[in-house]
């Protein structure tokens, strides 16, 4: 009989991000991810701005070209995976339009149930301390409830969570001049544990029969 701690956990990230600091922690969050054992694909939503926008930043240009190699997401990719972690910028809020697109298409997987009783969790940055990072992970999820998914967050489930103290989800403050530190690395590191843990749990449940 198949050990279930050892069952294998399909994990789709995917993200959107402008200047690069989604992009790095969307990394560490596969990073971590994979050295939980699980089989990771790493997806970036499609960039909808315009060229002269994206070129009249010079961060968001070279995050563009940085990023090129990292395949485009597709409905595929949801099929594909027992868990998702979506990652996003925060926008007034709200996730970016250019993730909220990607969400969009995949309506008729959501009318076929095809996005219920998966896992999900999400994952965000502001350029300020109270910039919209609780109000995205937030409005994120609510979407999840409409999937069917089965959100799976930090919490405070680990000591690291009362230094960055988002229990929504792994965030970081700064933009593309402030790179990653170890606290959002850590935040990254205990989130993608906790999701593949989870994921792998209820993988083994249903296949019982649970």
């Amino acid at each position: 009989m198949t050990d279930p701690s050892n069952r294998t956990v399909r994990l789709a990230v995917i993200y959107y991000s402008s200047t690069g600091t989604v992009t790095d922690l969307a990394k560490a969050v596969a990073d971590a991810a994979e050295q939980a054992g699980a089989e990771v694909r790493l997806r970036r939503a499609a960039e909808l701005a315009p060229q002269a926008a994206v070129e009249s930043n010079p961060a968001w240009a070279a995050n563009v070209r940085a990023t090129a190699d990292i395949a485009e997401a597709s409905p595929d990719d949801m099929l594909w995976a027992d868990a998702v972690i979506f990652g996003s910028p925060t926008r007034y809020g709200n996730i970016a339009s250019q993730l909220k697109q990607f969400i969009d298409t995949l309506g008729g997987l959501w009318q076929e149930g095809r996005l219920a009783d998966k896992v999900y969790s999400g994952f965000t940055a502001s350029a300020t301390k109270h910039g919209g990072q609780e109000t995205t992970l937030l409005a994120l999820y609510t979407t999840i409830h409409h999937f069917g998914g089965i959100v799976v967050t930090p919490g405070y489930t680990d000591p690291s969570k009362f230094a960055d103290g988002n229990p929504y989800g792994t965030s970081h403050v700064g933009g593309p001049d402030t790179p990653l530190d170890d606290e959002a690395r850590t935040a990254a590191g205990v989130q993608a544990r906790r999701v593949v843990k989870f994921t792998r749990a209820l993988k083994a449940g249903l296949s019982a029969g649970g």
